[in-house]
């Protein structure tokens, strides 16, 4: 059984750099919300809609920045930035079990794998031909390793993941349950209505600091493979389609889709639901909406969107219908102002007495 965890204020406030307001030797035994925290445990505000919980709040103490602290009569560590305070110390309490080093007797390992011998091939896994495991990698229960696929030192992947042939990836990548690299891409040529697949003879290279969601898919490329950038992040239930590319400290919400061929930029935010069509090009530092249907390359950095937000279904349902009418208003539109030019003398029209 796992022991609790426990810190002081001032051991905290050390690791982090930050001005301790309060008793330095007040135990810390976890992390909560302001409006669920108990009091040994820590909280923060982030957000200024939660301010409304902080005067009531029973935690220990709270991660605050100065402006923020005051007023607030509790203990604090004070912090320029709550939210990523509270980040560096949630890996201190965190309770996920860590693997053995060593391969399960049930696991599969082909003979000529190379497996550091201080990682951890867990039950059932199947780890096929020429595969390399670096130091320190955790392979969980009933992953499936492709053939020449090669893990980079600390990586961490949960149950039931699954890298295709020939899938290579960077150092302290994690990936979650469900996931599926390498799959074959989406390539068919068409003969006479009839569809002649088209061998996906890529792969799919990973860089270094990359996280997956569950059930995340990212194809292999056709020719070329599909790449992965320096510390992206791509949450549950996404796909990326063959031979897309995405940039380093890129970051995609659920449910998101990339059709092939498209190359997104650096140091850009795609939220949920949110689809792109092949062959166009995101440039760096791009914020795409929720739900947008990208169309087109986007060539300058900045924010895009596209769709209606939520209105009530009477109104949704109003305007729907004007949408419809868009195309006659048009029409009558130009005709008015055809009739209306015709009646209206021009500037050079006027006449010398």
């Amino acid at each position: 059984m796992m022991s609790a965890v426990s810190f002081t204020l001032g051991q905290l406030a050390e690791r982090l750099g930050a001005t301790l307001r309060g008793s330095a030797d007040k135990p810390v035994r976890g992390l909560a919300s302001l409006q669920d925290a108990r009091g040994d445990q820590l909280s923060f505000l982030a957000n200024a809609q939660y301010r409304k919980f902080l005067a009531a709040t029973e935690a220990a103490a709270v991660l605050l920045t100065p402006a923020d602290a005051e007023g607030y009569a509790g203990d604090a560590l004070l912090v320029a930035n709550p939210y990523l305070a509270y980040a560096q110390l949630s890996h201190l309490f965190d309770r996920k079990p860590v693997a053995a080093a060593g391969i399960h007797p049930t696991a599969v390992v082909a003979a000529d794998a190379q497996v550091d011998a201080t990682a951890s091939i867990g039950a059932y896994a199947v780890i096929e031909s020429a595969v390399q495991i670096g130091a320190g990698v955790t392979i969980g229960a009933h992953c499936s390793i492709g053939a020449r696929s090669s893990i980079g030192e600390n990586g961490w992947l949960a149950p039931r993941v699954t890298l295709y042939h020939d899938v290579h990836i960077g150092k302290r990548v994690v990936i979650q349950s469900g996931a599926v690299l390498g799959g074959e891409g989406f390539g068919f040529a068409n003969e006479k209505g009839v569809w002649r697949k088209i061998a996906q003879i890529g792969g799919v290279t990973l860089g270094d600091d990359v996280e997956i969601g569950a059930n995340t898919t990212i194809d292999r490329g056709a020719l070329a493979d599909t790449l992965i950038g320096n510390g992206v992040k791509l949450d549950n239930q996404i796909m990326i389609a063959h031979n897309v590319q995405v940039g380093d400290n890129t970051a995609m919400a659920g449910c998101v889709g990339i059709s092939g061929s498209t190359k997104i930029g650096s140091n850009c935010m795609i939220a949920g639901g949110v689809g792109m069509v092949g062959h166009i090009e995101v440039c760096d530092n791009v914020f795409v909406t929720g739900m947008t249907m990208v169309t087109r390359s986007i060539t300058e950095p900045g924010a895009y969107s596209s769709g209606t937000a939520m209105q009530t279904a009477a109104d949704w349902k109003k305007s729907a219908a004007r949408i419809r009418q868009l195309d006659d208003m048009a029409r009558r539109l130009r005709d008015m102002e055809k009739r209306l030019a015709a009646v209206t003398p021009s500037d050079d029209a006027s006449s010398d007495a």
